[in-house]
């Protein structure tokens, strides 16, 4: 680790909704980040962009301005709500380090890869789902389709699977 002491990494890490991307975060702060670097943690979450409704959706209704902007609000609600999650862990365990927040808008695929190619990061950190092959096949993979896609290294971290027992 001493050669990382005096660096400036931009250190991307994507965080969402679910467990594994701030278990990929606290990875991260644990093994990623050093204490004694200059170490940039630039939190990322892409808010999915609104579904496109005509004045009338299939069933007849009429989606209203009202309801449009309550969608738009509990969007942004949702943005914040994760993010002071993020910061709040990385307060926690790694006080020390700067840390950035962005919240862009549109397909989590394409915004990841955007802003890693666009602040030049270091390493993308990101967790993994853990989809299935069917699941994955439907759904896509966002960490497999970023590995593809960005030129810096990709750190993809595997929430543990818990037994049965309730141990890990």
């Amino acid at each position: 680790m001493a050669d990382v002491v005096g660096k400036n990494r931009k250190i991307l890490v994507a965080v969402d909704e679910g467990e594994e991307s701030m278990y990929a975060l606290s990875w991260c702060l644990k093994n990623v980040v050093s204490p004694n670097s200059k170490d940039t943690l630039i939190l990322l979450y892409a808010k999915p962009p609104r579904a496109v409704y005509s004045a009338l959706d299939g069933t007849g209704y009429l989606f209203s301005a009202d309801i449009l902007a309550t969608m738009d609000k509990y969007s942004n609600d949702v943005a914040i709500c994760v993010m002071d999650k993020a910061k709040k862990m990385c307060k926690e365990l790694a006080d020390e380090v700067k840390v950035e927040v962005r919240v862009e808008s549109g397909d989590p695929r394409d915004v990841i890869c955007q802003v890693a190619e666009k602040i030049d990061a270091d390493v993308l950190v990101m967790g993994s789902h853990g989809y299935g092959l069917i699941k994955r096949a439907f759904l896509g993979s966002v960490s497999n389709h970023c590995a593809q896609q960005v030129k810096c290294p990709v750190l993809i971290v595997k929430k543990p699977k818990c037994s049965s027992s309730g141990t890990n």
